[in-house]
């Protein structure tokens, strides 16, 4: 039974499989039973059919089709038709999971290598590509149960290594990657890539080269098939971020983490070069830069700096907001536009500037907000157009981006309360309730807010709003939009600058912002840009 398929996928030149015998082994699916499970001839040959360089998905699928892969696997026979009930997964749990592995063999096409560059080059030098199509079998298996469906598809798939005779490696990897199979994706969206310790705390968890080329390649191929639209330059560039910076922490060695001193040096040295160059004073930059603190040159690349300080020190103290807009670096955010604001601080800046935004009809991916000592901020955010798009370069649309901005910026008064579009019917029919949880960092003096939501318009101007009446501080943000959800954090202070201490203020805020995010939109009066 198992034996016809491995054939196939052995000789592509057979086409597929009689009706007669398509019905013979449907009429024989009763012999598959515990003692057929066991059989050693029969855990060989499917072993054997994820080792063929061709037609793996495509013989999973007859399997599947036939009646036998979840007769077979009867864990796989329980997610067979289950639905997944979010705009995030678009298939039932079974077809994803062929779906991915599909990716997987996809990546090995030289006409996909543009699309998926470094998940082509790491797919043919996996030391053995059969446990990756393993893993991948069964990274969503746990799913209907209740529970963590990560934590039972491990389960699941070391009682699969055990029975079929796997190397005690071959199964720890299995296990590993559909245990750990979001980790990487979270980390990308949820982390700051610019911290050395975010990197070196990543690095320790995949602990090797060869945990973190699997895992890249699984992550790629899951996103994939779980909904082609998620899969743009933006999230391209997050994983590339977190693979490079990761392998550079494995090759310096885990007992070496990046010192942060040594990257500021690094960072500053290199953008002076840029500056001096360009004819810039080395003596104004550095003065400048004594105003800026630790963080801006840890969150920010050379280029940027050098960006960021040839902008500012050209730009006259009284001549308002200083906007700046380009496409992002292959290092950090490729494929998103990068918008810089340096302005006179004030306590609503950050609620101004996500309303504009939103009226804008940018989707805010990544803010990195720092604060001089002169009372200037320096935020930078990561945005893409409302469909998803690059803006690129578009002058009109540039220009009218920054316009916009300036003006919202020079008059904050305007900002209303609460930014409001129709929220689509499709989203609506999805809602759930707000989920926020609040925690200090065990690291750095900062608060961190944890918010996952129903996507929907002006949700982070409704968030400002709400930093605004309660006096708080935004040091930081991740802002990731899963399908219909979002799963944001946001690193926040109080007015003096320190981590948030009070449970009672804690728990206030958390009550406001759950309640304000449920409620229906309130038509505000317009505010024009």
């Amino acid at each position: 039974i198992i034996e016809i398929f491995v054939l196939m996928a052995q000789h592509p030149e057979i086409k597929g499989v009689r009706a007669d015998s398509i019905r013979l082994l449907r009429d024989s699916r009763h012999l598959i039973d515990d003692e057929f499970r066991k059989d050693i001839r029969n855990t060989s040959l499917f072993i054997e059919l994820f080792k063929c360089k061709e037609g793996i998905h495509r013989n999973l699928r007859r399997m599947n089709r036939y009646g036998i892969l979840g007769r077979y696997l009867p864990e796989f026979g329980h997610i067979i038709g289950q639905m997944q009930h979010d705009l995030f997964h678009i298939y039932t749990v079974d077809a994803h999971t062929l779906n991915l592995i599909k990716h997987l063999r996809k990546f090995r096409w030289p006409e996909l290598a543009e699309k998926f560059p470094l998940a082509s080059k790491l797919i043919d030098k996996l030391p053995k590509p059969e446990l990756i199509y393993l893993a991948g079998l069964y990274h969503d298996i746990g799913k209907g149960r209740g529970g963590d469906h990560s934590e039972l598809g491990a389960v699941d798939a070391e009682a699969f290594a055990r029975r079929h005779h796997l190397p005690p490696w071959d199964s720890a990897l299995i296990v590993w990657l559909v245990q750990h199979h979001l980790v990487m994706s979270t980390t990308a969206q949820r982390k700051d890539l610019s911290d050395p310790q975010v990197i070196h705390d990543f690095a320790q968890f995949v602990g090797d080269q060869t945990h973190l080329d699997y895992l890249y390649v699984l992550t790629v191929a899951d996103i994939n098939a779980t909904n082609p639209s998620l899969w743009n330059s933006w999230r391209a560039s997050l994983l590339r971020q977190l693979y490079t910076e990761t392998k550079r922490a494995l090759r310096r060695g885990l007992e070496n983490p990046l010192d942060r001193e040594e990257q500021i040096r690094q960072t500053q040295s290199a953008a002076l070069d840029i500056l001096v160059r360009g004819g810039t004073d080395p003596d104004d930059a550095e003065q400048l830069w004594s105003q800026l603190g630790d963080d801006y040159f840890l969150r920010h690349t050379a280029n940027d700096v050098a960006w960021h300080t040839d902008a500012i020190l050209q730009h006259p103290n009284d001549g308002g907001p200083l906007v700046l807009m380009k496409e992002t670096t292959q290092r950090e955010f490729e494929g998103g536009t990068q918008i810089f604001i340096y302005a006179p601080d004030q306590h609503d800046f950050f609620a101004v500037t996500v309303a504009a935004m939103s009226q804008l009809n940018l989707n805010i991916h990544d803010a990195r907000i720092i604060t001089s000592t002169s009372q200037f901020t320096l935020d930078t955010y990561v945005v893409l157009d409302a469909d998803g798009g690059s803006i690129g370069n578009n002058p009109a649309r540039i220009q009218q981006i920054r316009e916009g901005l300036i003006e919202a910026l020079k008059n904050p008064d305007d900002y209303p309360t609460i930014i409001q579009r129709r929220v689509p019917r499709q989203l609506k029919h999805f809602a759930f309730a707000p989920q926020v949880t609040i925690h200090n960092d065990a690291q750095r003096p900062v608060t961190i807010l944890e918010l996952t939501a129903p996507d929907r318009p002006g949700l982070l101007a409704r968030i400002g709003r709400i930093f605004l009446e309660y006096d708080l501080s935004l040091q930081n943000a991740k802002i990731a939009t899963l399908g219909e959800r979002v799963e944001d954090v946001f690193f926040i202070t109080d007015d003096k600058g320190q981590p948030l201490s009070d449970p009672e203020l804690c728990a206030r805020l958390q009550e406001t912002i759950v309640r304000r995010l449920s409620e229906p939109s309130i038509q505000p009066a317009q505010f024009s840009i």
